[in-house]
């Protein structure tokens, strides 16, 4: 194959990776307006398309596959095309953590609001912009930016614990609020995984470039 039209195939697979991303966007953004809307259907359709978030991760680790066996890609290479494979399997996880909190929408129902949603969207909020900034940084093959996003993770872990300790008042308080409390807890702990596989991405990033191995926010 001439370099040129190998060129063409890895800038596919990166284009291909970037309409996953936000597929996957979309899917949490969704996921949190059914949650605040109590959108039923809204979060039902969420988790009927979660398959093309799977679908999108499946053709993209098989061309990956493909690519390997039949060019025998140079090192540089070859950890281009690792590094799409690894983070599509990122965004596929970030997909069912939506997908997740869809489900416990469902859960919840018409259950009156045991509190108005205000840290929950934030953390939402954080996690997105990580994930577009982590492909940004993908894209430019720029480690020290994935350093950075790496860090700001403790943002959304910070949320998180306050979320956490607000929850487990209210059930300490008043134990008829423990199962609406556990939903929320359960969509807060999604949102955090949602961030911290942002951080994954970033370390595909800087090995990309590096070709070392590095653990962001330790």
């Amino acid at each position: 194959m001439p370099r040129e039209t190998f060129d063409e195939q890895i800038g596919e697979l990166q284009d291909d990776l970037l309409a996953m991303g936000e597929l996957v966007d979309k899917a949490i953004e969704r996921s949190i307006q059914s949650l605040a809307n109590r959108d039923l259907e809204l979060a039902q359709q969420i988790i009927d398309e979660d398959v093309l978030i799977n679908q999108a991760q499946s053709d993209l680790e098989e061309r990956c596959l493909v690519l390997i066996a039949t060019q025998q890609p140079l090192a540089s290479d070859l950890r281009i095309i690792i590094a799409v494979s690894s983070i599509a399997v990122e965004l596929e996880r970030m997909g069912d953590y939506a997908k997740g909190i869809a489900k416990i929408t469902l859960m919840i129902g018409d259950q009156p609001p045991l509190k108005p949603l205000i840290d929950i969207p934030r953390m939402a909020e954080k996690g997105r912009q990580l994930l577009h900034h982590q492909l940004d940084a993908f894209i430019r093959r720029d480690p020290d930016a994935a350093r950075r996003l790496g860090a700001e993770d403790d943002e959304v872990d910070a949320l998180y614990d306050q979320v956490y300790r607000e929850l487990m008042f209210f059930m300490t308080q008043d134990p008829k609020t423990i199962t609406r409390a556990t939903h929320l807890l359960w969509v807060a702990h999604n949102l955090e995984r949602i961030a911290d596989r942002t951080t994954n991405i970033g370390e595909r990033v800087v090995f990309l470039v590096t070709g070392r191995e590095e653990e962001l926010n330790l």
